[in-house]
């Protein structure tokens, strides 16, 4: 990991330690929509033991202990591990980090990350470390943000900001933030941490973030998001006023009934350990 992705590292956890609390007002409705694919996926049964890395306010834990599995939680943000402990006081939640997992091996049955590779400076680290403590046959899954050209809701900011701002910002460099949007290329990635690549599943999944304003993405964006928070900060008032603008008209033909439906689609993948 180079020098660049230390200071990347840093950057997602003081963003986060910021953030926390705008979490679960802000994108809880749209993140939990992916958390039933995600159990499914890695087959959560009762009585399997279950780790949510990046687990932030705890909500897979909540659902895998709801069908009767026994969860521990993981965050780096110790204030996300607050809240976590506060919603479910009856759940393990502990402070750790997922690219050097404080945990036995073969400890688990699954490995579970909502959204949380997505934020971290050396994410195949956290999938070997993922590939260690779970047991044999072990499964894991994780969600990653599917490409724009595959999700409309990224696509209306992403050509928002290509049309009318920079992309030149000074922000850390990190990993490709579509590093597992690809399947063949994710693929490889798990395969060369151990697990087996034949046996991964790769499933689209598009659910519709219903916001209550024309401006609300736009301003989630902006005030609750870390990396891209940080791109759209960077820009002059000028471009940001027509980022806010192009976000906006892009938005208002998803009139729904409560506000605007954007779909938004994410990968749900998930890997076994062995054959």
């Amino acid at each position: 990991m180079t020098d660049g992705f230390v200071e990347f590292k840093k950057f997602e956890y003081e963003g986060w330690e910021r953030l926390a609390n705008k979490y679960e007002d802000v994108w809880s409705s749209l993140t939990r929509q992916f958390i039933p694919p995600l159990i499914q996926g890695t087959g959560v049964k009762p009585g399997m033991r279950v780790l949510d890395v990046a687990c932030g306010p705890g909500y897979v834990a909540a659902e895998s202990q709801r069908l009767g599995a026994h969860p521990v939680g993981i965050d780096f943000s110790g204030e996300m591990i607050r809240q976590a402990r506060t919603r479910y006081p009856d759940i393990e939640f502990m402070r750790g980090d997922a690219e050097l997992l404080d945990v036995p091996e073969r400890s688990f049955d699954a490995v579970l990350m909502n959204f949380g590779i997505l934020h971290l400076a050396n994410p195949q680290k956290a999938i070997a470390e993922a590939y260690r403590v779970l047991s044999p046959h072990g499964k894991f899954g994780f969600t990653v943000w599917a490409d724009p050209n595959e999700n409309p809701g990224s696509k209306i900011l992403s050509d928002a900001i290509a049309q009318h701002g920079t992309m030149n910002a000074n922000l850390p460099p990190g990993p490709d933030y579509y590093l597992f949007a690809d399947k063949e290329l994710c693929r490889t990635v798990v395969e060369t941490t151990g697990f087996y690549g034949p046996s991964m599943t790769f499933e689209t999944v598009t659910v519709p973030w219903i916001v209550p304003t024309l401006n609300y993405f736009f301003e989630a964006e902006l005030d609750a998001a870390v990396r891209t928070g940080a791109l759209l900060r960077a820009q002059t008032p000028e471009q940001l006023s027509a980022i806010q603008h192009a976000v906006a008209e892009a938005v208002k033909p998803l009139v729904t009934r409560g506000g605007y439906a954007i779909p938004m689609a994410a990968h749900v993948i998930s890997v076994s350990k062995d054959a």
